[in-house]
């Protein structure tokens, strides 16, 4: 798409630059007096501010540039069309500061009388922390004066985002390059994300190209993809996360091979020609998760794979979590360096609970290891044991002994942990230095909530 420097707001109307169908006025009132409709497009150059007294429609690509701010009230509503799937990027060096409240979200969504995945963009946050170069360039057809990302400062601070839902996004260009419903590229860990939902995307809910971000509260639900999906060197820390998915609806797959996943986690794509060891390597901590697969209902898509895939050089933590459900299977380990980090105690899905529909352990093999010997058997011992992970009996009873209230029920899940349920305690942060750093809150329950505080409330939205 052509670079066009041009941006509608109420009231300020300045020439165009394309001719496309995305550039055109409002009709229904855009660019007119009512304030209903502020249409934004092109390049904005200086700081701006969004109220909610307002709805901002994106009319496709739209780049805050380097140095400007975007700051947008609680309860202000952002949308788009199927026509021109706006997507907003905050660039290197500049800032959004999306600050929500549980009473008003800011929320991201369709304006289609009927909307469907793929009617917005999605959002894009670019930053200057480190990656290992696995992608060269930002994915999504971006503009080539915006598409470079990363750099050397991890403590990079792109905004902040804190009750935001992103509704209906993605924006397939090509076979493997998307927009998804968050996109962080290079992002630091000066960033606050914070109380964040993805629903309905057309492809992944959160994907982490390299970066050091921290988040808290994060839901995935409904995505056609990955849910979490991190790559590039990722190394950053997230806690209290839901991933829920609708048991039919995936993306088009095609002959790709691919499938959709809870969690996804690469370090490299070794068809770019690198080797799996590149570093940074993708290393992250992870903790309070409750991840649902499908769970085998009827109508299943057969495009559904694992609870975790665990692949491509990576090394992670994944502690005090859920993990229930998975169509494919459950635990996936592949490729050597993988398996490896596992094998060897550096990587752990630790004192977690573990149930899939089939292949609760699936592990790659024929790989060879210098001083490791493996296999499914012998990894299942190294969570039971030293990983202190229980593992439940495969199935569709997922739910029966790790009773939480209603996962399954896909039009209103609720992943509190009921009365009797061995997630309300437990909790450990030992396994490594880096779980126990401060950052991490040491509650005391497993998976992303306890039994009593439903820290969804009022700002989410399901049913979707």
């Amino acid at each position: 798409m052509k670079k066009i420097s041009t941006i509608y707001l109420l009231g300020l109307v300045m020439l165009g630059a394309c001719s496309k169908s995305d550039d055109k006025n409002d009709p229904n009132g855009g660019t007119g007096g009512n304030n209903s409709g502020t249409e934004i497009r092109g390049t904005i150059t200086s700081d701006l501010h969004w109220t909610k007294d307002k709805t901002y429609r994106l009319r496709g690509y739209v780049y805050v540039q380097t140095g400007v701010t975007l700051t947008i009230d609680p309860g202000t509503k952002i949308v788009s069309n199927k026509d021109s799937a706006g997507v907003l990027v905050i660039y290197r060096g500049a800032k959004i500061m999306a600050q929500g409240t549980a009473a008003e979200p800011i929320v991201f969504t369709s304006n289609e009388t009927s909307p469907a995945p793929g009617d917005l963009g999605g959002v894009v946050l670019v930053g200057q922390a480190t990656g290992n170069g696995n992608h060269s360039v930002i994915e999504g057809g971006v503009d080539a004066a915006f598409s470079a990302f990363g750099g050397t400062n991890d403590a990079d601070n792109s905004g902040i985002m804190k009750y935001v839902r992103i509704e209906y996004a993605g924006k397939a260009v090509n076979p493997g390059d998307e927009v998804n419903g968050l996109s962080l590229y290079g992002v630091g860990s000066g960033t606050t994300l914070d109380y964040i939902q993805v629903v309905r995307g057309l492809d992944d809910a959160f994907e982490f190209f390299g970066g050091t971000v921290n988040a808290k509260h994060l839901i995935a639900y409904n995505s056609a993809d990955d849910d979490f999906d991190m790559d590039d060197g990722y190394r950053g820390k997230i806690q209290f996360a839901i991933s829920i998915k609708d048991p039919k609806f995936t993306d088009a797959k095609g002959t790709t091979g691919d499938v959709s996943n809870n969690f996804e986690v690469d370090n490299v794509n070794p068809s770019n020609g690198f080797l799996l060891t590149r570093t940074p390597i993708t290393s992250p901590v992870l903790s309070n998760f409750t991840a649902i697969g499908p769970n085998n209902a009827s109508g299943v898509s057969s495009d559904y794979g694992w609870g975790m895939r665990w692949r491509r050089g990576t090394k992670f933590i994944l502690a005090n979590s859920i993990v229930i459900g998975s169509q494919k299977g459950g635990f996936r380990l592949q490729e050597d360096s993988t398996i490896a980090y596992f094998a060897r105690g550096i990587s752990g899905f630790y004192n977690s609970f573990l149930q899939a529909y089939q292949n609760t352990v699936d592990v790659e093999t024929g790989k060879t290891i210098p001083g490791v010997t493996y296999d499914a058997s012998t990894i299942t011992a190294q969570l039971t044991g030293s990983n202190k992970t229980t593992i439940f009996t495969a199935g569709t009873t997922g739910n029966t002994d790790m009773k939480l209230t209603d996962p399954f029920n896909n039009t209103a899940p609720n992943v509190k942990p009921a009365t009797g349920s061995p997630a309300l305690s437990g909790a450990l942060f030992d396994f490594s230095t880096s779980l126990g750093d401060a950052w991490f809150d040491k509650v005391a329950y497993r998976g992303a909530m306890d039994g009593t505080t439903d820290w969804t409330a009022s700002w989410t939205v399901w049913n979707k």
